[in-house]
């Protein structure tokens, strides 16, 4: 066990890593700022060299709550500028199904603009390519699909007051709203009396923007960008080639017939804040978000209870195994020990092999990967690197990692299995290489099957591609993916398996007799289901209040900054996980039941069932979502996530149970 002091320590520092952003407002270490001046300033002024005089925006895909597919910005057939190149993309981006690209929206710095054309749309329903287009659009504005815009790698903010005056900045708007055949506004339509006809489609097409620079003092001239914010707005301009931005709203029923053009058009000024530094500039979002006013202090509490019911556990663990421990070490004679009963009785066959060894084995060393992947993401992510302004860092970092984590997974795969008594260490490091794209069905020959996880994201790719989404993986990604994975990760596996094989096996306290000894009845309490379903409980109940935020940033479109916390709570269900698993095991050894090595996974694994119920009754109580496709989608990924979760969590009680079996065992004297 960790000594106290030192937990201590580390829960202080996480606690200080998760403030950072709060007390610093430094997001993303090294990354280099942007100045802006007017055009022709930095030819009249030498200290403004390197200053930029045009404002880009790039569009990012459209996403809705009630859809789990995106589009790209081009599928709705918005203005679109075809002479730019995309930039690159990361791969985490791709993953995600984020699809940035240029847009025909392009300001001068400090010069406002009014109403200003960006390009019409013409449509025409006798027209079947324009009457697909038409009724994709409209399938857009029902769902309350959202554009998401970005100036200088900054969201461009809709903000507007909701409940108790206060204001939230969303960084998307609507392409705009459908009121139904009843009369009832759904959506963003309730922000205007004007939309109120029936069974009737508003789309936004004018946006007014308002940019917000910062003037650098002391420090390189020229101005920083640090807020953009837009109001979207809809006209229906009678004259499209010199619009003035006035009039009724863009109205398109939803059984209309015939011709239609709809004209696109925006407005830009430019407004100076002093109070802004450009470090901070992404506090204004952050802050705004409903979850960041949501019961701190019962986050705190949850935490601090879960320590104190986690150090009352370690507290009877110790007390009464050390008076077990002195117990069984002054006994003098053969009677006394006859008489005696309890955990020291096995000690001749608490090491014995598991039955299906291999597979757990191939489970501890897939776990062991996750495991690591998942510290090391979260202590980089905890630094700042991987903060919502870097898009796609979090993704692509844990990608990275479970490539190169293939030697630890192999060598901890090799090294249990070879202490298990196995000895097909092909078969071994083969399904530790492609467990998580596959299954193990040792009952046929040890054959794998590439299913379960591989087969589950391609289906899902699938669904995506069918439905023309852009979260589906392009073929040259997936092709990178694939060579990524049998090209590093699976030598990697097949290196740490040597070496694992190489080395000894793990050497136990006790020797194993030949003949097994016979298990007592056991009570309910002590049998194997009861205690594994009580022992995924206090782990579980101190992840579910961030798992709420996890979910809402995965399904919800919200950002998720707080891995200070997210830390903290990983910290936590280790130390939670293990004195569970840890108990529960000890209780077993005392009944004379010695097949701990299965239990101690499940036990702790059973978290991700847990995980899976609230994951169910999140979607049916929180989300939106409808149609078949994302249905399927929602709970294909939530499988894979669960799946991994059982083995990261698993993996944390087998290794806290085997420690924990292994030191009592080598303290006591066995006759």
């Amino acid at each position: 066990m960790v000594a106290f002091h030192r937990v201590r320590v580390v829960i202080l520092l996480l606690f200080v890593c998760g403030s950072l952003p709060d007390a610093l407002s430094f997001y993303l270490p090294g990354l280099a700022p942007v100045s802006f001046c007017e055009k022709g300033e930095s030819d009249k002024n030498s200290d403004v060299p390197d200053c930029k005089s045009t404002i880009e925006l790039f569009v990012n895909r459209l996403d809705s709550v009630e859809s789990v597919l995106p589009y790209e910005y081009t599928a709705f057939d918005f203005c679109y500028d075809e002479s730019e190149k995309r930039p690159s993309e990361n791969l985490g981006q791709v993953l995600f199904g984020e699809r940035i690209e240029p847009s025909p929206y392009k300001f001068s710095f400090k010069k406002n603009m009014e109403c200003q054309s960006v390009c019409p749309k013409s449509y025409n329903t006798e027209k079947a390519e324009d009457k697909a287009k038409l009724e994709f659009l409209k399938k857009g504005m029902l769902l309350n699909y959202q554009h998401h815009w970005i100036v200088d790698n900054m969201p461009v903010t809709w903000c507007y007051d909701v409940e108790d005056n206060q204001k939230f900045c969303n960084p998307g708007f609507p392409i705009g709203c459908y009121v139904t055949d009843t009369g009832r506004a759904k959506d963003a339509c309730v922000v205007n009396a004007d939309f109120n006809d029936k069974d009737t489609f508003y789309i936004f097409n004018h946006v007014d923007i308002t940019i917000f620079y910062h003037v650098v003092e002391n420090e390189a001239a020229g101005a920083r960008l640090v807020a953009a914010k837009l109001e979207p707005k809809s006209y229906k301009h009678t004259n499209w080639e010199k619009p003035d931005c006035t009039g009724p709203p863009m109205s398109l029923g939803n059984k209309f017939s015939g011709e239609i053009k709809i004209p696109y058009t925006y407005s830009v000024k430019f407004v100076e804040d002093k109070t802004i530094r450009w470090a901070s500039r992404w506090d204004y979002i952050l802050e705004s978000m409903p979850h960041t006013n949501i019961q701190w202090f019962s986050i705190m509490n949850s935490l601090v209870i879960v320590l104190f019911l986690s150090g009352m556990v370690a507290m009877i663990m110790l007390r009464t195994l050390h008076k077990d421990i002195a117990r069984y070490n002054q006994m003098d004679s053969v009677e006394d020990a006859q008489e005696e009963f309890g955990w020291k009785l096995v000690h001749g066959d608490v090491f014995r092999p598991p039955r299906k060894g291999m597979l757990l084995s191939v489970f501890l060393g897939s776990g062991t990967q996750i495991f690591i992947m998942t510290f090391v993401t979260l202590f980089f992510a905890c630094l700042g690197f991987l903060s919502p302004a870097n898009r796609g860092a979090l993704m692509t970092c844990a990608v990275v990692l479970w490539v190169l984590l293939g030697t630890p997974a192999g060598y901890v795969a090799a090294r249990y299995y070879k202490s298990f008594g196995g000895e097909k260490w092909k078969t071994n490091v083969l399904l530790t290489a492609f467990l998580c794209p596959g299954w193990v069905n040792e009952e046929i020959n040890n054959s794998f099957e590439f299913k379960v996880v591989f087969a589950d994201f391609f289906v899902m790719n699938l669904i995506l591609w069918g439905e023309g989404s852009s979260a589906a993986m392009p073929f040259g990604t997936l092709v990178a993916i694939l060579a990524l994975w049998f090209c590093i990760s699976v030598p990697l596996t097949f290196i740490g398996a040597y070496f694992g094989f190489k080395k000894s096996g793990i050497e136990h306290p006790v020797r194993t007799n030949q003949i097994p000894r016979q298990i007592p009845e056991q009570s309910f309490y002590t049998k194997p289901l009861p205690g594994i379903v009580m022992g995924g409980i206090l782990p579980f109940g101190c992840i579910f209040i961030q798992l709420f935020f996890i979910l809402n940033s995965i399904w919800s479109h919200q950002m998720y900054y707080m891995f200070g916390f997210l830390f903290l709570v990983f910290i936590i269900l280790l130390i939670t996980c293990s004195e569970a698993t840890i108990l529960l095991c000890y209780f077993h050894l005392c009944a004379e039941d010695y097949h701990w090595q299965w239990r101690s996974f499940l036990t702790s694994g059973f978290t991700a069932v847990y995980f899976l119920v609230y994951a169910i009754h999140y979607f049916f109580s929180k989300l939106q979502i409808s149609g078949l496709a994302s249905t399927i989608l929602y709970f294909g990924y939530t499988m894979i996530m669960a799946l991994i979760f059982f083995l990261f969590t698993g993996t944390i009680g087998f290794f806290a149970c085997f420690w924990f079996v292994t030191k009592i065992y080598s303290v006591v004297k066995v006759d």
